[in-house]
């Protein structure tokens, strides 16, 4: 008899906070079992009639409420460890989505909850907290070393996410700081249009260095096959108004 299994789509949904310069990432606190009270990526199961793609925006639509064009989405990875759920085998087809806002909560059906947690450095690892909640990416590089301690990992919905999402996140961030040099498709999350400041405190963040060790016209001239002009920012203070940037490859 054939192997029975679902496939998930496994959302990563990043926005920014505007006022205090933060990339921000979306978990949501699982009613159900199993990994009842741990915190999630969204989740939902892809449906017969729809593509991954689909199922991807579907979640948004449904979670959120926002409805986003395909280019604010980015297939990550297909995640098919045997361990990676307990019980029925479950494939993972990962995404991340790039928010140009970041809307008010409310958990949906199977949370009891739903967060923006801020990306913080911690070291080589990236922190994500909110409140008394913090949750470190996976120092583990090797995927198989990871899923032969994962485990022993389970126990403590504190300081650990649910199923194999630690490593879903380490590998999202991976991926975002390996392409900010060519595709940066993470600077959606500042909207249509950015400065160069804030597109360096999206660099900083995923780079785990300081903003003011990225110099602005190095970083200009070194981005300006992917940036392109398009205006200038409205200032209420005195200067020189900033110029505003968008994605030229979009």
């Amino acid at each position: 008899m054939a192997t029975q299994f679902e496939i998930n789509i496994t959302n990563i949904i990043w926005s920014f906070d505007r006022d205090n310069h933060q990339v921000n990432l979306l978990l949501v606190r699982r009613s159900e079992q199993p990994f009842s009270h741990f915190w999630a990526l969204p989740e939902t199961v892809m449906r017969s009639e729809e593509s991954a793609d689909e199922a991807a925006l579907r979640l948004v639509r449904e979670k959120i409420g926002l409805k986003l064009s395909s280019f604010h989405t980015e297939q990550l990875a297909t995640f098919t460890h045997p361990e990676r759920t307990p019980g029925k085998r479950t494939l993972s087809l990962a995404y991340m989505t790039f928010l140009p806002e970041m809307p008010d909560l409310t958990p949906g059906y199977g949370a009891t909850d739903a967060r923006w947690f801020s990306m913080r450095s911690a070291g080589e690892q990236s922190a994500f907290t909110n409140g008394k909640f913090k949750f470190l990416t996976t120092t583990i590089n090797q995927e198989t070393d990871y899923y032969a301690t994962l485990p022993e990992h389970m126990t403590d919905p504190k300081s650990t996410l649910a199923f194999d999402h630690n490593w879903i996140l380490k590998t999202a961030c991976d991926r975002i700081t390996n392409k900010l040099d060519y595709q940066p498709n993470i600077l959606l999350i500042l909207g249509a249009t950015f400065t160069l400041k804030q597109a360096r405190q999206v660099f900083a963040i995923f780079k785990h260095i300081k903003l003011e060790d990225i110099d602005n016209s190095n970083f200009k001239k070194n981005h300006r096959h992917i940036f392109e002009v398009v205006g200038t920012a409205a200032e209420n203070h005195p200067g020189r108004p900033a110029k505003v940037f968008r994605l030229s490859y979009l």
